[in-house]
């Protein structure tokens, strides 16, 4: 049971992705690239119907690396720099993965909680994850939770991306979308 039950308020109010264009509904805007190897990043629809029914696009990559990124500026989005640091209020992420079944493809996945110089507090870069040729098409969801990641908290860089591992011209690579930077409240805070 909650403690603070306005804290609890506040953050459900205030709860929502706080990533611009999470499912390629508008093309590639709000998403600065940061490699677009092979021939680059593309939107494109979805094959296999996601979780989510709301899910109609996603972003696909080629047979070099491709990433892109998003920095969350906690302020402009409302959350003031006194009340990150005294509250530190969990950050949930989560992103969804998908592959092609005729090619194989790598994934990875870099949240990086940033202080006000943009230096890396907490990080969360878990290993590649690998698809291989010819398994069935399975939607993957990558979540963590930040807790008790201390004072100073000014910024979010999230930054994802893969390839595909035939170096297939094209788009062959992993697809991505939904993905996913919100502020919640704690059950037991």
């Amino acid at each position: 049971m909650t403690k603070n039950w306005g804290l609890f308020y506040f953050l459900c109010k205030k709860r929502r992705n706080l990533l611009k264009n999470p499912k390629g509904e508008h093309g590639m805007t709000d998403w600065q690239i940061v490699e677009n190897g092979g021939d680059g990043w593309d939107v494109d629809r979805v094959r296999v119907p996601h979780p989510n029914e709301t899910v109609q696009k996603y972003f696909v990559t080629s047979y070099w690396m491709c990433r892109k990124s998003q920095l969350i500026d906690l302020k402009v989005e409302g959350y003031n720099p006194s009340f990150m640091d005294q509250f530190q209020p969990e950050i949930r992420i989560y992103d969804w993965c998908i592959h092609r079944r005729d090619c194989g493809c790598e994934y990875n996945i870099c949240v990086e909680l940033l202080d006000k110089k943009k230096k890396p507090i907490q990080t969360f870069a878990p290993e590649k994850v690998y698809f291989e040729q010819w398994t069935n098409e399975k939607w993957i969801q990558i979540t963590h939770v930040f807790q008790d990641y201390g004072p100073g908290v000014r910024y979010i860089h999230f930054i994802h991306g893969g390839k595909d591992t035939q170096f297939w011209a094209g788009r062959y690579g992993v697809r991505v979308t939904d993905s996913c930077v919100e502020i919640n409240p704690a059950m037991d805070s």
